[in-house]
């Protein structure tokens, strides 16, 4: 009688690389809980950037009514879709970008895989930048005002703590985020019921009284940055934690817990945002916040520092994940240290920019353009070619002698011409995010929908011959795939 070979991510514990490699996770090593799960998440989206995204909706003209049913529907729509890329990570015990290989092939891959790793550490950047906003306005309200000096020093500082947690891996985030977040989580309803209860907040405000496609050319950018467009930026990240969670666990409890710590946070931080800058109709991420609660910031802003740190811990030890997938023969903690370095050279050039609205917009229309049409092909392969059966040894063959092959130019096809469709009904602030679709829409922005459906149609049509094929690989060989 033939015997089977064991499933890759049953091997034996000494097999496995451990959380510093690419290695799948054996079910021996995963002990994530549900709870787990959703510290970190929420965790990284309780962060001052969520409430300057709520304001950035006020600034552009909307009412306080619009921006929030844009948070509200927006992300209702993206962390539902977030959930299901949460669950191949589960499945598969491989991180998100390894993942990528079964669809566009094992060099394929590195494709998406570059853009994630830049995304990634552009985000550490960005989340850092925050900070230092809130930093400076903090030491100005006792009396310190030290410019630019000042937030390059916070840089070195809070980016130093930041690698140092990454660089451990899993495990130290997981700690990290599971005794803070529910300590940040008890400031922010202090903090919310004070802003609500002391602060003069327009409940009715009507914004610019924007209408008609004007109205809607607000709405669909603000959807596109802040909406279902924030949900869209983490699908690239979900597979590099859920891969820890035992496959026992509940696939709904698992959807459950991940997604419900993604929008929590979000719409909360992005409402009380929205209705501060009612007061103000100012963005700027550290007057904001100091501007409505004076002196009663210094406690607050301390502790809320954290949602930053808990955010970028994810950004660095993600693309540190990323630089292996693209074959870099580097110890992932020293990929760290790189990543950090360049995102603190990203920092200091932030520093020195003054149209805050636009470059935040900028960076995150920017970044919805690739992450929607590779979200779609990803989906459309999982579930559909490869019915959630995917060959994971095929996925760790050496390029040029997988099974998978180098390149599969059906989804490099279909994310590119995705990417292009995109742009091309993308309407951001700065003028090069300003598609031709998006102006004869009247500067309607449907671009995460347009990339999305143009690259998940492309993909089915191009490779459904591979869904018979792959059947047909799964039957023959059922011991080597989940």
């Amino acid at each position: 009688m033939a015997t089977t070979a064991p499933r890759r991510e049953d091997a034996a514990p000494e097999a496995w690389g451990g959380e510093h490699s690419l290695s799948p996770v054996p079910d021996s090593a995963r002990s994530s809980t549900a709870a787990h799960q959703f510290w970190i998440w929420a965790g990284a989206n309780i962060a001052p950037i969520n409430w300057v995204l709520g304001a950035l909706g006020i600034v552009l003209g909307l009412s306080l009514a619009d921006t929030i049913l844009v948070l509200v529907a927006g992300n209702v729509i993206g962390m539902a879709v977030f959930g299901f890329f949460v669950l191949m990570g589960q499945r598969t015990g491989v991180s998100q970008m390894v993942l990528s290989r079964s669809a566009f092939g094992r060099r394929g891959a590195y494709l998406p895989t570059a853009f994630q790793f830049v995304i990634a550490t552009g985000w550490c950047a960005i989340n850092t930048w925050i900070v230092l906003d809130l930093v400076t306005s903090l030491f100005a309200e006792i009396g310190i005002d030290g410019g630019n000096g000042l937030k390059i020093v916070t840089v070195l500082v809070i980016m130093t703590l930041q690698v140092l947690i990454a660089a451990y891996g899993f495990r130290a985030i997981a700690t990290f985020e599971k005794y803070t977040v529910p300590v940040t989580l008890v400031v922010l309803a202090f903090m919310t019921v004070v802003a609500w209860t002391q602060v003069d907040i327009d409940w009715g405000y009507a914004g610019a009284g924007l209408q008609g496609t004007e109205r809607l050319s607000a709405m669909s950018t603000i959807m596109t940055a802040i909406g279902i467009g924030w949900g869209i930026s983490w699908f690239a990240y979900a597979s590099d934690y859920s891969r820890f969670v035992p496959r026992s666990m509940p696939a709904r409890k698992l959807y459950a817990a991940s997604t419900l710590g993604q929008f929590i946070p979000v719409v909360w931080l992005g409402v009380l945002g929205a209705t501060l800058a009612t007061v103000s109709q100012e963005i700027d991420p550290g007057q904001l916040i100091v501007n409505s609660f004076g002196a009663l910031a210094i406690p607050v802003l301390l502790l809320v520092i954290h949602g930053p740190i808990a955010t970028n811990i994810l950004n660095i030890y993600s693309a540190s994940v990323c630089a292996l997938t693209l074959d870099l023969k580097v110890d992932r903690k020293v990929v760290a240290y790189v990543v950090g370095a360049l995102a603190t050279v990203f920092t200091v050039w932030l520093v020195y920019q003054d149209d805050f609205a636009t470059s935040l917009d900028g960076w995150l229309a920017s970044m919805v353009t690739w992450v929607a049409p590779w979200g779609a092909v990803m989906l459309v392969h999982y579930y559909w070619i490869a019915r959630q059966r995917i060959d994971v040894p095929a996925l760790f063959e050496a390029p040029g002698s997988s099974r998978l092959g180098d390149y599969r130019w059906d989804a490099i096809i279909a994310f590119v011409v995705g990417i292009f469709a995109t742009w091309y009904f993308e309407f951001g602030i700065p003028t090069a995010l300003q598609g031709p679709g998006a102006k004869a829409l009247g500067n309607v922005d449907l671009s995460w929908l347009a990339g999305s459906l143009t690259a998940a149609v492309i993909y089915a049509a191009l490779a459904i011959h591979r869904r018979t094929a792959l059947e047909s690989e799964i039957t023959s060989r059922p011991s080597e795939r989940v």
